[in-house]
């Protein structure tokens, strides 16, 4: 499948580059998955389209302050981490040209060799993963993304409220909505709200640069889902009540684990690397909360695995009209179904 069958026209005054506040003050539009209707609210009504028995699934991951500057030799470079896996890390560097295997990487008193030089550097670092995440939360800077022009003064303002999961490199965006006193509202309405994690990495932010869809390569991510949710979310599904993702990344830990066991989820821990394009059968997810993602991006693909191409970029087509925020910082939708 071509990849510019997922491209549309963006007017760059509708990049979102902050959360709009109170964040669940931003604007909703509501798609039907079935006949592609539209309607436009605010998030905080996302209320009255949950039924009570709902279950709204969550990715509890937490960013942490992923971008340090360092060097190498006397070359000044930008280390991005991106995951840590058997003692060593999956790494980002720009310019990273001139690095080669054996060099070492010195960020203040952190040193770590380049093990590997491939599309990412593998380096191993004088110390265990949590110390360099405490180091990074001290020392770096908050990983947003390009198209944000300012770095937000506090890191909680790139993280959802429910954050738990010190482990991304970029937050799970759809979540930045939820208000604590939104998030009682709902369940005050009988909606069940669980979670799941899956540290946000290469796989989900790496544009799409193949003219084939099907040629792009993704990188796996570390998902997390307890035996007591998943046990919850199917016997949801047993009594035909809805199981609502908040995010693509919710929807690539649900399905994913559901891919590797026959369709059914089950309680899982380790990584998963899922390219979900049109054709793709859902097994867990009815209906999905997320935000208005960029041209031709594994995001906005697995949205129209969904709901259905046509309905999706229709739908972004009213978004634009109706001068909606883009990205990260913007809009939400809710696809909905029954």
């Amino acid at each position: 499948m071509r990849t510019d069958l997922f491209d549309y026209d963006l007017p760059e005054k509708l990049i979102a580059q902050y959360s709009v506040e109170p964040r669940d003050h931003s604007r909703l539009m509501v798609l039907d998955r079935e006949t592609g209707r539209v309607e436009h609210k605010r998030f905080y009504e996302i209320v009255d389209e949950l039924h009570e028995g709902d279950v709204l699934v969550m990715n509890n991951t937490k960013v942490f302050r992923a971008r340090l500057r360092g060097g190498v030799g006397e070359r000044k470079v930008e280390v991005f981490l991106l995951r840590e896996r058997d003692g060593l890390w999956d790494v980002l560097m720009q310019p990273g040209r001139h690095v080669s295997v054996g060099d070492v990487v010195k960020i203040g008193d952190v040193r770590g060799e380049v093990v590997e030089k491939a599309d990412v550097f593998r380096v191993k670092f004088d110390r265990p993963a949590t110390d360099l995440v405490v180091f990074a939360n001290a020392h770096g800077e908050i990983p947003i993304p390009p198209y944000v022009h300012e770095v937000p003064e506090h890191l909680d303002q790139y993280q959802t409220v429910y954050a738990t999961e010190i482990g991304s490199v970029a937050a799970p965006t759809s979540g930045f909505h939820f208000t604590e006193e939104l998030l009682e509202r709902i369940r005050a309405k009988g909606v069940q709200i669980e979670y799941v994690t899956l540290h946000v990495g290469i796989g989900t932010f790496r544009p799409v640069k193949t003219d084939i869809l099907e040629e792009h390569e993704m990188h796996a991510e570390f998902v997390a889902v307890s035996e007591k949710v998943a046990e919850r979310i199917n016997l949801a599904k047993q009594e035909g009540r809805r199981v609502i993702a908040v995010g693509t990344t919710t929807v690539r830990t649900l399905e994913g684990i559901a891919a590797l066991h026959e369709g059914k989820l089950v309680g899982y821990s380790g990584d998963v690397n899922l390219f979900i394009k049109p054709g793709f059968e859902f097994h867990v997810i009815d209906a999905l909360i997320t935000n208005f993602h960029l041209p031709k991006s594994t995001l906005l693909v697995l949205v129209s695995a969904f709901v259905g191409r046509e309905h999706v970029l229709s739908a972004y087509e009213q978004a634009v009209t109706e001068t909606y925020r883009f990205f990260s910082f913007g809009d939400a939708m809710f696809v909905r179904y029954a």
